[in-house]
């Protein structure tokens, strides 16, 4: 009987959740103009606005990426040109979510130009949560491989090889779907990681007891 034969392969998952403890918030602004040198102007006087009020609300300089610049015309009827549009993004990453709501106020505060274009939430730190999901995905494993070696009529021996394939990362969240209140309207939620696991098993008595690997994808 080959090697093959001697062993069994099973799948395993495991989560576990975990309250996120930082946030990253998509913003910008947008101007038009008469020409492009105009619009240009008005939306680098708006960038540095919205720079200044995120600093004011509690967002760190280094915590602020911008994430767009562009210029271009707008037509009325091609090729006739109506206008100039500018736009400057900003990633803010936000990590006192007591401060969130205050961040949010600050980039409408900005004015007209303002954009608001979305928030995630993700883990600083998620050792953890994907600790915990590990354990429970490997349980999992472990329990169908007992069960399936039981049905076989085979005693389960070592471990031959564990394959890991995590998942889960930050969750977006579209200011069109969230609670518009006085109060704090921004929430994390919790955060969901899972992991999957393959892991081989030997048959006791067998020669694939001999060795053990692990890898993780």
């Amino acid at each position: 009987m080959t090697t093959e034969h001697e062993q069994i392969a099973v799948a395993g998952e495991g989560s576990a959740s975990a309250a996120p403890d930082v946030m990253r918030l998509s913003a910008g602004v947008e101007a038009r103009g008469a020409s492009a040198a105009q619009a240009f102007a008005e939306v680098r006087a708006a960038a540095a606005r919205l720079d200044a009020a995120l600093r004011e609300a509690g967002v760190a300089a280094e915590d602020l990426r911008t994430s767009e610049l562009s210029l271009g015309p707008e037509y009325e009827a091609y090729p006739k040109v109506s206008g100039y549009r500018a736009a400057q993004g900003v990633e803010a990453v936000v990590r006192d979510l007591a401060r969130a709501d205050r961040v949010v106020d600050a980039v409408a505060g900005v004015g007209e130009e303002a954009r608001l274009g979305g928030v995630s939430f993700e883990l600083s730190d998620p050792a953890a949560a994907l600790a915990e999901a590990r354990e429970r995905a490997f349980r999992d494993a472990a329990a169908k491989a007992a069960q399936y070696a039981s049905l076989a009529g085979r005693a389960l021996g070592r471990v031959v090889s564990v394959t890991e394939d995590a998942r889960g990362g930050p969750q977006p969240m579209a200011f069109a779907a969230m609670a518009a209140e006085e109060r704090a309207s921004v929430s994390p939620g919790r955060q969901t990681l899972s992991v999957g696991v393959r892991v081989v098993y030997a048959f006791a008595g067998t020669d694939t007891e001999a060795g053990a690997t692990v890898t993780r994808t």
